[in-house]
């Protein structure tokens, strides 16, 4: 029998950084980046990632090491990223809305080495530099002035002599750490997850072959998220291929600005979720700019309602792409194309999140961890190469998060007999009542199909007669009406009595976290704040 000599593989990997370098030698005059009133080449991009990671070595980063960063989306966050990556160090990004105290506690986690901080955040420095003086605080260029007395430097005058002194990016292997990625947990201390070269390598490949398939230079990609999160991560595909990057002027949407910059760029894809969507082709900017040119816009953290989606269709065309997956899969675990936004009648699969995506193998478990068949609902578990490394320095979360190999995505869920995947709910979110499971995204899925509910949610409460009950949150679209026995009533055409929340609450908006979410404990306190919650609770 002949057999093969096993040559030992090395575990080395591409540098994230070298798509930069790549594109800087292929398109060296091309647009990389487009942020307000300025726009800088390739050549420019490359050689101010380069003096950045010139800068970052100066102030005592080596590779390994922890950069934080506190930002709003701006050209400086984008470089700090590839400069974080190109000297073999591991970016930290903030969500910029969080508070002093939510940063300083990502501090005691990640223990970073330089905490880069936009000049419009100044209590978040001072907070920084409270908890910690080993870390060295550099300003990032914002629309504020810095006070002079706070004695902290510029990092564009560190950079400003390195311009065209090329960094050469470092070696990495595949599991070298490069981008520790903060869960958006509301309790307790944040979590973060760690991402790696070699696994973020194959989430960019996936990006391009199952969400924009067919990519190019000559696309560009408009971002209305903070790159601190999933935003991020697509437009590392978008560089991937040397297109074009656009960042909105502002913090805030503004359709109109959206759709010109767009029409004005002949952009192609864009990433975001759900709500953002509805706010562009709700707004009648949507019909006075020319927005043909768009091939793909990605939505992933929530499910878009029917309604909607049929809506986006026949303003935007078949564009739509919906992805699933948390930030410890890099959003990487299924994906519903545009053929499938646009079937109807029996291939119509309503309320699902899509199939797996390439390489990876989604598994629908029981409480034991025996996978469950079709129409059961489980715990949705996922393996392959997009999954994390694990949580940094937390190991009781490493071993809550992993199961026989397959790590545990906390959603509930189950699956079509065609591999198609529906979400019900977080295993956390479920509560019993009267010895039955509920599950409340089933029942806001039904609110939300009412016209006059624009937004919902439910949250389980504790009852003295049925161990826990429902209680809906409801914020009703401008210019309509409902009350809480008429919608009730309709209600009770979709969904058993034993479903039915026991009170409906309306409300001018729902709470939300630093990240853009409904946590369902921040539901629970305002109820409780207002007097709300059921006197058995």
């Amino acid at each position: 029998m002949t057999t093969i000599h096993q040559i030992p593989a090395s575990n080395r990997v591409m540098n994230l950084a070298h798509f930069v370098t790549r594109n800087a030698r292929r398109f060296p005059d091309r647009i990389a980046l487009r942020w307000r009133d300025r726009s800088w080449t390739w050549a420019q991009f490359d050689a101010r990632v380069s003096a950045m990671a010139g800068a970052l070595i100066a102030l005592g980063v080596g590779p390994g090491e922890g950069v934080l960063v506190h930002s709003r989306n701006s050209n400086a966050l984008l470089e700090s990223m590839l400069a974080t990556f190109r000297i073999g160090a591991v970016w930290v990004p903030t969500n910029f809305r969080l508070l002093p105290a939510d940063v300083v506690r990502m501090v005691d986690v990640a223990k970073p080495k330089v905490f880069l901080c936009q000049d419009d955040f100044p209590r978040h420095a001072e907070a920084v530099r409270e908890a910690s003086s080993a870390i060295t605080t550099v300003w990032l260029e914002g629309d504020a002035v810095p006070d002079a007395s706070a004695g902290l430097m510029m990092l564009e005058d560190l950079m400003r002599n390195g311009i065209g002194e090329p960094i050469m990016n470092a070696p990495v292997e595949r599991d070298s750490p490069c981008w520790l990625f903060f869960t958006s947990g509301t309790t307790g201390l944040p979590k973060a997850a760690v991402l790696t070269h070699g696994q973020m390598g194959f989430v960019i490949t996936n990006h391009l072959c199952d969400l924009m398939p067919g990519l190019t230079e000559n696309d560009g990609s408009l971002v209305l998220a903070p790159l601190s999160h999933g935003a991020g991560v697509h437009q590392l595909g978008v560089i991937a291929r040397g297109g074009q990057t656009v960042l909105i002027p502002g913090d805030g949407l503004d359709p109109d600005e959206a759709f010109s910059l767009i029409a004005r760029h002949g952009l192609t894809n864009l990433f975001t979720v759900p709500t953002i969507v509805n706010a562009l082709v709700g707004h009648e900017a949507v019909d006075r700019h020319d927005h043909t040119g768009l091939r793909y816009v990605v939505y992933a953290g929530a499910p878009m309602y029917r309604e909607d989606q049929k809506r986006a269709l026949r303003k935007l065309g078949s564009v739509l792409v919906q992805y699933y997956g948390l930030g410890e899969v890099t959003g990487n675990i299924t994906v519903l194309p545009p053929r499938d936004h646009e079937a109807e009648g029996e291939a119509q699969r309503v309320g699902s999140c899509g199939y797996e995506r390439t390489g990876m193998q989604v598994s629908v478990q029981d409480e034991d961890g025996c996978e469950l068949g079709p129409g059961q609902s489980g715990e949705i578990c996922v393996i392959g190469p997009a999954v994390f490394a694990g949580y940094f320095d937390n190991p009781q979360a490493n071993a809550k998060a992993f199961r026989n190999g397959w790590f545990r995505t906390g959603d509930i869920g189950y699956r079509d007999e065609q591999g198609y995947l529906y979400l019900t709910g977080r295993a956390s979110d479920m509560y019993i009542s009267g010895g039955s499971n509920i599950h409340p995204r089933e029942i806001e899925e039904k609110i939300l199909m009412h016209p006059a509910i624009e937004e919902v949610a439910v949250v389980g409460v504790p009852d003295l007669k049925w161990g826990e009950v429902g209680v809906a949150v409801c914020v009703v679209r401008p210019g309509l009406a409902i009350d809480e026995a008429e919608l009730l009533a309709w209600l009770s055409e979709w969904v058993a009595r034993y479903k039915l929340p026991k009170r409906i609450h309306f409300l001018d908006a729902l709470p939300r976290s630093g990240y853009g979410k409904v946590p369902r404990n921040m539901v629970r306190e305002l109820l409780r704040e207002r007097g709300l919650l059921p006197r058995d609770s």
